[in-house]
């Protein structure tokens, strides 16, 4: 699974005038309960399911046939997970006929009574007729999968406008049970058969091989999906829609997406890739795509971002997109994350939630390993690094948790950023301190001595010592067993032809001391010396015989450290870096220092070299750099943001650098944002709205008057900002329509700028709906669980000005309306403060 939404939720710079970093949550305490693997009392065996829908009620009718036998002890009882289901009858499969059995159903579980005693390996086979009601269901879902009833009816009335219907399922962690009885649990495998009755008219898809079509007489279709090879519940998946098939091979194997028809042209730029990516994903693990298709499908209202399904890869309508809206970037990463799934997490699974790193740290670091392969180092070391900040970022002082987590509150608690970012990063660590070709064959024979079952960390470690011959519980005892991360506090001294390297682990004291192997390289007089260290106390030097002082001490040259480098570096040692040392972390670490001093001669002739760099982020970093306010810097650099605004290959650089000459304040840039309006990339014409409203706000309407429909579709971020802004009533509309209709991702991007708009806006009738239609649709998204806090400040905020507004009114009536408002605030935050 790909966390995107809460990725992109979390990108959120501001909401309502809140920092997001303000909206991580006090710690919780953590139950102490340790969380054991699910015993095996029977083992599922095949299930076949045959099951059609009541769109207007929101129901599915299954029957199952589900085969099953005793894991090793003689067992007279069986429990099935079956969440808010009614069952009508359960019967065990005879040859000469269904026996009938007893069973307690208390809408969470199945407690059947045997026919028999069963003994080790003698299967046997239940036939279940039942109904899910999935809507009807109560349950709680996470920041990564934000809902859990398992099967999602969209818009299955057709009433709501320019949205398909459509059904599809979502298993992780355990809601695969709200659609079908079974032994919800990773540790389960089973082999599958899969009927859908639908309407003629739709296209079905599900795990594994097509079967049979059959046409029914009531203008319905049955389709049959058959699953030969065994995997977990939670993998199973059903999709049901119109949409659009590009087929596509691999080896002679079915490669298939399933788009809307609207975006079906652009299939093969989505998903193009995907055959390349199979291949090498075969190669590095040794182990060919081992399932008989496979086939992406995109969903409206996903509840997380995309899910690795067998055979079948669910994404989020994020995925899917124009070619020119894939000009502002692509969901690569995600599709790379999701393929690879399907060697680690389908083929072979975290045997518990305790154990998904597993699962989602190799899926996560597949992301790098595919980046190196198809666009080169530099692209890896960026993915590289932005995991490894989006994990810190997460972090106080070195503390987390650990990677494996056997102690939790909830299952879904372990789907964040140390089992994804974290520890993709520490595998890269291990693949650079142990080689490319050990660690590889490493998770060759962790697959291949797991296929088809489930494994751990601890199978992991055993099959990297089976292969390199060396002990690896200390490593996997630092990264995996133990929690947090090192801060290292780095200062360098040169004295009588030595240079000494003084290192001190700073982290809380409540989190482990390291032991790190790196390498360090030191570059004197135009010649590196590159020396390996081993950092293993909390405080410690290490000196080394130089020739004179050295130009620069790259620290942890290979950057395979898994957290925080406090350095005493000057200037000049990054300047150096930049050009000498030109690793993606020490380019951007240069950029960063350059920008703090960008007041210095120096510092500005190196941003302005890096206004070259081969990296596109690294180039607009740069851009940010320059302080166009300053008339000489705006004289030195103008011409050359102009021209990159204009020609740069890509338009999240060219919008950078508009959005910087807007900063400047001066007129003589407003052709060129005009002018940018006519661009093709959606962010560059979003970009140059902003800066015509910097720079000519009188001009804003007219200038708003001439974007078509399409555009303004696709800029509701930049809308949002200008609108609230300005304040009119006219505008209330177009938040509404965003905030009332759109799922969380959308809303997200412009929620924060709603209430900043109800602040500025002066009318209490627009206050009091706008109030109520953030909660109602913060709660409608799940939103409110994770920024409601905010918005109780938020709206407080908004009172306190309106009160203070109200004591200098000069009328009456302006006053009444200013306290209105502050009431209409006040109750607003009340209400979420109770939530």
């Amino acid at each position: 699974m790909n966390k995107h939404f809460i990725a992109g939720l979390m990108s959120l710079v501001i909401v309502g005038g809140i920092s997001s970093a303000n909206a991580q949550e006090e710690k919780a305490k953590v139950n102490p309960t340790y969380r054991v693997t699910a015993t095996k009392v029977n083992d599922l065996v095949h299930t076949k399911l045959d099951v059609s829908f009541d769109y207007a009620k929101r129901y599915l009718y299954g029957k199952a046939w589900i085969t099953l036998k005793p894991h090793f002890y003689t067992t007279d009882s069986v429990t099935l997970d079956a969440k808010g289901m009614d069952v009508k009858s359960i019967a065990v499969v005879g040859a000469k006929g269904n026996t009938p059995l007893k069973f307690t159903n208390d809408k969470e579980k199945l407690y059947i009574q045997l026919n028999k005693n069963y003994v080790k390996d003698e299967k046997y086979t239940l036939y279940i007729d039942y109904t899910a009601k999935p809507n009807e269901l109560t349950i709680k879902g996470s920041a990564a999968i934000t809902d859990a009833k398992g099967l999602y009816f969209i818009n299955p009335d057709g009433t709501e406008k320019n949205k398909p219907t459509q059904i599809w399922t979502q298993g992780e962690t355990e809601a695969s049970s709200a659609w079908f009885p079974t032994i919800d649990k990773p540790n389960q495998k089973t082999t599958a058969e899969i009927s859908m009755t639908v309407l003629s008219k739709y296209v079905t898809l599900s795990n594994g091989k097509l079967v049979s079509q059959k046409g029914n007489t009531n203008g319905t279709r049955t389709d049959t999906w058959k699953m030969d090879l065994p995997h977990s519940p939670y993998l199973f998946m059903m999709a049901v829609g119109d949409f659009k098939i590009y087929k596509d091979t691999y080896k002679g194997k079915e490669v298939n997406y399933y788009l809307e028809p609207k975006y079906a042209p652009y299939a093969k730029a989505i998903f193009g890739k995907t055959p390349k990516m199979m291949g090498f994903f075969s190669q590095v693990t040794g182990v060919e795509y081992p399932w008989n298709k496979y086939s992406q499908i995109v969903a409206r209202d996903y509840v997380s971002g995309a899910m690795e399904n067998t055979t079948a890869t669910l994404h989020g309508e994020a995925v899917q997109a124009t070619d020119r809206e894939l000009l502002d970037g692509d969901q690569e990463s995600t599709i790379a994350h999701e393929l690879f799934h399907q060697w680690f997490g389908d083929y072979v699974t975290a045997e518990s939630w305790s154990n998904i790193t597993v699962n989602e740290s190799f899926a996560a670091f597949s992301e790098i390993i595919w980046k190196q392969y198809d666009a080169g180092k530099d692209a890896a070391d960026r993915t590289r690094y932005e995991k490894l900040n989006t994990y810190l970022s997460s972090t106080q002082n070195g503390e987390s948790p650990t990677l494996v987590r056997f102690n939790y509150n909830d299952k879904e608690d372990v789907f964040d950023n140390i089992s994804y970012p974290k520890g993709a990063v520490i595998l890269y660590a291990l693949k650079n301190q142990m080689g490319d070709d050990a660690f590889f064959k490493s998770l060759n024979r962790y697959l291949t001595t797991n296929a088809f079952k489930n494994g751990e960390a601890q199978q992991l470690r055993l099959a990297f010592e089976d292969v390199t011959g060396k002990d690896w519980s200390p490593y996997f005892n630092q990264w995996y067993y133990a929690g947090g991360h090192p801060i290292l506090d780095v200062k360098y001294d040169y004295k009588d032809g030595n240079t000494t390297i003084n290192v001190k682990q700073i982290q809380s004291v409540s989190v482990q001391t390291f032991t790190l192997p790196i390498k360090v390289d030191i570059y004197v007089g135009g010649k590196k010396t590159t020396k390996e260290i081993v950092i293993n106390s909390r405080e410690q030097s290490f000196s080394f015989p130089v020739s004179a002082k050295p130009d620069l001490i790259d620290f942890d040259a290979d950057k395979i450290i898994v957290g925080q480098i406090k350095e005493d570096k000057t200037l000049e040692n990054y300047i150096f870096q930049y050009t000498n040392a030109p690793s993606y972390a020490n380019r951007i670490k240069a950029i960063e220092q350059a920008t703090l001093k960008n007041k210095e001669t120096a510092a500005q002739q190196m941003l302005l070299l890096a206004l070259k760099d081969q990296n596109e982020a690294l180039r607009a970093l740069a851009i940010k750099g320059f302080n166009l306010k300053d008339e000489k810097i705006k004289d030195m650099v103008g011409s050359t943001l102009a021209t990159m605004a204009k020609q740069d290959k890509n338009s999240n650089v060219r919008a950078t650098a508009l959005a910087r000459l807007a900063t400047s304040g001066d007129k003589a840039y407003l052709s060129l944002a005009k002018e940018s309006l006519k661009d093709r990339s959606y962010k560059v014409i979003g970009t140059a709205l902003q800066a015509i409203n910097m720079l000519e706000p009188t001009s804003l309407n007219g200038v708003m008057s001439s974007l078509d429909a399409d555009t303004k579709a696709h800029i509701p971020n930049q809308l949002a900002q200008v609108y609230a802004a300005l304040g009119d009533d006219s505008y209330n509309d177009f938040y509404l329509n965003i905030v009332n209709n759109e799922g969380i991702n959308k809303l997200a991007q412009v929620v924060g700028f709603y209430s900043s708009y109800l602040s500025k806006n002066t009318n209490p009738k627009i206050t009091q709906a706008g109030v109520q239609a953030i909660i109602t649709n913060m709660d409608r998204t799940k939103l409110t669980q994770y920024y409601g806090k905010q918005f109780v400040q938020v709206f407080t905020t908004a009172e306190q000005a309106k009160l203070k507004a109200a004591e200098t009114s000069s009328s009456q009536e302006a006053k009444d309306n200013l306290l209105k408002q502050a009431s209409y605030f006040k109750a607003g935050a009340d209400e979420l403060a109770k939530k």
